[in-house]
């Protein structure tokens, strides 16, 4: 295929060129993957963080346990409701001497009531939704009072929309700037062929035949940019992991694949711009 032959024989012409081409949308993809990983690691932490989100609903005094035990499992049929669990006096006593070990004589059994433990699924624990099981856990004639931290969770979720936000924003602008810099990079290579684009068109040939090694070539840059992008966000995060000592999370294959074709769909469409405004001038 002459368009094929014509775009490797560019790459021949002009290796430092090309390689100059494909190391700028490399690095301008890094960018926008690097800080998408930060994003991504900050929210992951942040999920780990919801998921102590829990609402503990205490049971009044000589309430029977069988009674608690019915209760339970109505909550847990709640659409936000992940689990429920009944925690008895005994239980209860239990887990403090467990979690507050150096205050262990201080606790007796029936200084701590029973009560009804209950995590919520993910994507119910927000304030709203946190506060709608609370009221109708509170509902009940026998639970004496209902816990959830109402100040953390108010302060996580806002956390978390701020981040969020934040991060569509700082990505859209990291974004626009690696579009630019990889739009005046494939106009550079453009320039330097401006010549034999000339040549092309006095001996006849059309716009689209003009076109075509310019979009095949800006495509594999594009592919080789994007997969070099790749692969330096993955040694970066393995190496900030390795010395940070903890646990990191990488794009998904989907992602991965994602950010090869942003990079093939820039080249090409970077190309195609460069290209055609300089054959409007010739």
């Amino acid at each position: 295929m002459p368009a094929v032959r014509d775009t490797f024989s560019a790459f021949r012409r002009a290796p430092l060129l090309s390689a100059l081409s494909i190391t700028t949308i490399a690095f301008s993809l890094f960018a926008v993957g690097l800080f998408g990983l930060v994003v991504l690691n900050i929210r992951q932490a942040l999920e780990k963080v919801e998921e102590r989100v829990e609402i503990r609903a205490f049971i009044a005094e000589k309430t029977p346990v069988e009674q608690i035990a019915l209760a339970a499992s109505d909550v847990a049929k709640y659409p936000e409701v992940q689990s429920a669990e009944l925690v008895t006096q005994e239980q209860a006593l239990e887990r403090a001497r467990r979690e507050l070990g150096e205050f262990k004589d201080v606790f007796e059994a029936e200084f701590l009531p029973p009560s009804i433990d209950i995590h919520l699924k993910p994507g119910y624990r927000d304030p709203t939704s946190v506060h709608r099981v609370a009221d109708r856990l509170k509902a009940m004639s026998f639970v004496d009072d209902v816990r959830f931290g109402e100040e953390w969770i108010a302060q996580l979720y806002r956390l978390r929309n701020i981040a969020g936000v934040a991060g569509v924003a700082l990505g859209l602008a990291f974004a626009a700037v690696a579009v630019i810099i990889i739009g005046a990079t494939i106009r550079m290579a453009v320039l330097a062929r401006s010549r034999e684009i000339s040549i092309m068109r006095l001996v006849g040939a059309t716009d689209g035949y003009v076109r075509r090694p310019f979009l095949i070539e800006g495509f594999i840059k594009g592919v080789l940019g994007g997969a070099l992008a790749l692969c330096l966000t993955w040694l970066a995060i393995r190496l900030v992991g390795g010395y940070l000592s903890f646990q990191t999370v990488f794009f998904d294959q989907t992602i991965a694949l994602i950010g090869i074709a942003c990079g093939a769909m820039i080249g090409l469409f970077g190309s195609a711009f460069s290209v055609g405004r300089h054959l409007r001038k010739v």
